[in-house]
């Protein structure tokens, strides 16, 4: 079968809103995490900010106007990807390139703005952008229209392995045959007082206030809960045979998919782990590989004390004894946890690890839990000859997506 490669790739995230900036930051082990003044007096007040994301780079203020800031993400990531691809619109036939950005809010500012002026104000002062700027599927909606795509289209929502989903979906329409290209990947802006208000009443925050860089900390016995934090990635996906024929340069490849429920509950993972294990071993299975040929996970690693225990668990349920050779790392220690757009941050990041031999570190992890056992990658960054890895995306609502990704040439 042909296989499905990587050509363009566009991120937004808390720590650049550029390759080259995310990997500076992430090999170096820096947080993208600080105070934010808007959630002051909130039981959580600082997260993950992209601060350097600039929605005018594509967007004018008549199209900036008219998107929600998730949308603004997904658009300029996706744009960033397609010009990286070298795809322009006659590239492929306009019904063969398809979109699917995914989200698991969607347009959740738009949404808490215009519920004020509806209940301050009334209805007849509602925005009529409200419902269009709100709806989950308008970075997909837009970012067809701007380049042309005619193809599948659609958004996936599932929480926190909406990227993996959206990518993984995208896959399969190039090898059912649906499409020549997608243009693929999951954002999210949802860091609002609403959102963390909620978030905090569920206790799944840190509440590290005084200590906001140090707060996410994956696999760590003191770990307190997540961090929020806004972006993603977007990407263009083709077949190789494709990819090679026009001459672009192929960045990584998606060798693997797997994909499961829990069917166990609504926000905390199984403990036993048997769903997570069966996508790690379907992603495996279809990419190929033996287990002992993925030399680098980038595991979910939220910083719950539930998620690192069950992660380690189904780790070493899939890969037995070379579990303690594994690197293992979680970035969200570094970027903080960006729900709807944190799979896909993090295969961007997975695939800039194989392609620069150095896998990054997962900070923070101070006090290593005694039942989070394997090598994390504590501190600093290690050197890697690995040519696969393994990207893990688990949800709320027990909905996981495991990818495995290839080398890029």
């Amino acid at each position: 079968m042909d296989r499905i490669v990587f050509t363009g790739m566009g991120i937004v995230s808390p720590l650049g809103c550029t390759a080259e900036e995310l990997w500076n930051n992430v090999s170096s082990g820096r947080s993208g995490i600080a105070k934010i003044d808007f959630l002051e007096g909130l039981q959580t007040d600082f997260g993950g900010l992209a601060l350097s994301f600039n929605p005018s780079k594509y967007l004018g203020n008549k199209d900036s106007g008219r998107l929600d800031r998730y949308a603004q993400m997904g658009v300029t990531a996706g744009l960033d990807a397609v010009n990286q691809a070298g795809i322009a619109k006659d590239t492929y036939p306009e019904f063969r390139t398809g979109v699917i950005i995914g989200t698991g809010a969607g347009g959740v500012f738009t949404y808490e703005e215009q519920n004020t002026v509806f209940r301050e104000r009334g209805p007849k002062r509602m925005s009529p952008l409200s419902v269009p700027m709100y709806i989950p599927n308008m970075a997909t909606g837009y970012l067809s229209i701007l380049t042309g795509a005619k193809g599948p289209g659609m958004s996936v929502a599932s929480a926190c392995a909406t990227g993996a989903h959206a990518l993984g979906l995208a896959a399969r329409l190039i090898q059912a045959g649906d499409a020549d290209c997608m243009i693929a990947g999951g954002v999210e802006s949802c860091v609002t007082r609403f959102i963390v208000a909620g978030f905090g009443a569920m206790r799944s925050l840190s509440t590290r206030n005084s200590d906001p860089q140090g707060a996410s900390r994956p696999f760590d016995k003191n770990r307190d809960g997540f961090v929020m934090s806004e972006g993603g990635a977007v990407f263009v996906l083709e077949k190789e045979s494709s990819a090679r024929e026009r001459g672009a340069k192929i960045l990584g490849y998606l060798l693997g998919i797997g994909m499961t429920l829990d069917a166990y509950h609504i926000v905390a993972p199984d403990p036993n782990s048997p769903a997570v294990a069966y996508a790690m071993r379907q992603a495996l299975k279809e990419s190929g590989l033996q287990p002992e040929q993925i030399g680098y996970i980038n595991a979910h690693g939220t910083s719950t004390q539930l998620n690192d225990k069950a992660e380690t668990v189904a780790i070493k349920k899939v890969f037995g004894t070379h579990a303690y050779k594994l690197k293992i790392s979680s970035t969200k220690s570094m970027t903080g946890h960006l729900i709807g757009g944190a799979a896909a941050l993090e295969t961007a990041i997975s695939i800039m690890a194989l392609n620069n031999s150095t896998l990054p570190p997962t900070i923070n992890l101070d006090t290593p839990d005694p039942e989070c056992d394997l090598d994390y990658i504590p501190g600093v960054a290690v050197p890697t000859d690995a040519k696969y890895c393994m990207n893990n995306s688990f949800g709320f609502g027990g909905q996981n997506a495991c990818l495995v990704i290839g080398k890029g040439e």
